[in-house]
């Protein structure tokens, strides 16, 4: 009786090592939107966008603390029923911006291709 209590004691802390060295991620922040927009977290940065009919702001957070963006790009393609439009963004103080006239409403899908650090990722959002 005790070595199978043993054995079942052993399994269970087996598990839940398995399962903690799974998710390395802090949590320590949290993943909601700073300046209205949709927030998506990828590889613990947090990338909010905030589109607008003349306006779209990209902010990265990294770790919850604003990124260097003082050097990256992005490119936004913009999908809108059966639209396709396709926008820059540039560095403007603290965010990624572009003005202009955009095809933006609820359910709009919104893909970002950002470069920072010379290191690509593709993020993806539906505006609300």
């Amino acid at each position: 009786m005790k070595t199978k209590i043993l054995a079942a004691s052993a399994a269970l802390a087996l598990a839940n090592m398995a399962l903690a060295a799974g998710d390395k991620h802090s949590h320590a922040h949290e993943h909601k939107p700073l300046h209205g927009g949709v927030v998506v977290e990828l590889k613990d940065m947090d990338y909010e966008l905030v589109a607008k009919s003349s306006i779209i702001q990209l902010h990265l957070r990294d770790h919850g603390k604003p990124a260097d963006v003082s050097k990256g790009t992005a490119k936004v393609t913009l999908l809108t029923g059966t639209e396709k439009q396709e926008v820059e963004l540039k560095p403007v103080g603290d965010k990624l911006e572009a003005t202009g006239n955009f095809n933006i409403g609820s359910g709009t899908k919104a893909v970002a291709v950002v470069t920072l650090a010379g290191k690509p990722a593709t993020v993806r959002f539906v505006m609300k």
